[in-house]
């Protein structure tokens, strides 16, 4: 993004050199007043979403035009009616690139037409705001990256399943003493239509997250909200459990700080002072969401079962690969959203030349293509390019994000011992790692080799 003249009716989130700045935001906040904007941009900037704020549509729409913008905060405190038209009019102008919308305002029913992804009654904490935009994004990216696989696998002669959201009542398990404030959140869900399961202790608690699915837990904060909290971060500790939303139900909101209580990985907090069935739509609006990720994820990782699928690894094969990459290149354009490849090439190594001698290192390979293709989200696409080259293309990651994601992913299978023969010490395996971010106008070809040529100048040093 070049510089850019200041504006009155813009708070950019950035201090000002003269009247020139450079912007590089990633959530449009609109709001009239500073009440609320204020500090969720403060907030948000700490935590690394950098903000820009918006006092009307003109100046929102302008900014969403101009900016890789991916989430939108509008303050429907004043009017909702407003703010309806508002996300509306957003939502329009920044098509087709998808924009999740959270509204903050006391909503007694979600608005008629579903104009927002997600409304949250005020204050709104900034951990809280960066919880829920990062689910919102992911799954707005894992959207429209399911759209360009039907795409792609239709061009080769196969057809993705359709995401399937699980049927029935939304499952929800209360974990906490019965405590009165607890029990009427409990019918007012059971009013709700939800299916609401009792735990007393955390021990039950993991039992039943270990039996059942869940769509959403309520974490009791009574006598022992410590315990509570760890229930939340034990759920964020377990992959299979990662995703779930907790809501943390408090005997009075002064009792627990609120940034902690956010990174402990809470992803909502209600106390008794709102009344029981907001608490309950609340905590069935995060079911609902959760359902809808876990539908769309599930698709995405039905497709190494389509027979288009690497054999050994399970991941995109060389040629299938060039082909979606060409759509993933053309759809970062079109939504105004940066795309990173990243080539990981198996470094040459004493250990790793006797391992390939022997035949092992061809033996590793299944499992380090599982490896990759489990330690990416859903919505990356992950390919075998040759023997032991492999490549990732992340949707909306800035190179630096990419060159941390591959450096993560490399450590975690340098972590693990490889079998090399009998009588022989196991080995592990390196990755030199090339990382490019696509420019503007570059063809996907030539961005591929970019990534490439970096990781063969590491292996030539």
């Amino acid at each position: 993004m070049g510089a850019r003249k200041r504006r009155p009716d813009v708070n950019w989130g950035v201090k000002f050199e003269g009247n020139l700045v450079a912007i590089h935001a990633r959530v449009l906040i609109v709001a009239k007043e500073d009440a609320i904007a204020g500090p969720l941009a403060e907030g948000l900037d700490r935590l690394g979403w950098r903000t820009i704020t918006a006092r009307g549509p003109y100046a929102a729409t302008t900014a969403l035009g101009d900016m890789q913008i991916e989430a939108a905060i509008i303050d429907a405190t004043a009017s909702v009616e407003e703010a309806v038209i508002l996300a509306k009019r957003l939502r329009a102008s920044c098509a087709p690139r998808r924009l999740p919308i959270i509204a903050v305002g006391d909503f007694p029913e979600p608005p008629a037409g579903g104009p927002f992804d997600l409304t949250i009654a005020p204050p709104l904490h900034p951990a809280q705001a960066a919880l829920r935009l990062e689910s919102l994004t992911r799954m707005t990216i894992a959207e429209e990256e399911y759209e360009l696989r039907l795409e792609t696998f239709a061009e080769h002669g196969r057809r993705l399943d359709l995401p399937q959201e699980a049927e029935g009542p939304f499952r929800i398990l209360a974990v906490g003493e019965p405590a009165p404030q607890f029990l009427a959140l409990s019918n007012a869900l059971a009013a709700s239509g939800a299916d609401a399961t009792g735990a007393f202790t955390a021990y039950t608690a993991f039992d039943y997250l270990h039996e059942r699915a869940f769509d959403a837990v309520v974490l009791w904060a009574g006598a022992n909200q410590a315990e509570a909290l760890s229930i939340a971060a034990g759920m964020r500790r377990n992959t299979r459990l990662y995703h779930i939303p907790a809501m943390l139900y408090l005997q009075s909101p002064a009792e627990i700080g609120l940034a902690e209580a956010f990174h402990r990985g809470v992803s909502d907090l209600a106390s008794p002072e709102t009344p029981p069935a907001e608490t309950a739509r609340r905590v069935i609006e995060l079911a609902r969401a959760y359902r809808r990720q876990t539908a769309i994820r599930q698709a995405l990782e039905k497709a190494r079962s389509s027979g288009l699928m690497d054999v050994a690894t399970g991941l995109f094969t060389r040629d299938l690969f060039a082909a979606h990459l060409a759509r993933l290149v053309q759809s970062a354009r079109l939504r105004n959203r940066p795309l990173s490849l990243c080539v990981l090439r198996i470094a040459e190594r004493p250990e790793t030349t006797v391992a390939r001698a022997g035949g092992w290192l061809d033996r590793a390979i299944p499992q380090i293509g599982s490896m990759l293709g489990r330690l990416v989200r859903a919505e990356d696409t992950v390919a075998r390019l040759g023997p032991e080259v492999f490549a990732l293309a992340l949707p909306s990651t800035p190179q630096s994000a990419g060159r941390a994601a591959a450096e993560r992913i490399a450590a975690v299978i340098g972590c693990t011992a490889f079998e090399a023969g009998e009588k022989r010490p196991a080995f592990v395996v390196d990755f030199d790692i090339g990382v490019a971010e696509v420019e503007a106008g570059e063809p996907a070809a030539h961005a591929l080799e970019r990534a490439a040529s970096r990781a063969q100048q590491l292996k030539a040093s």
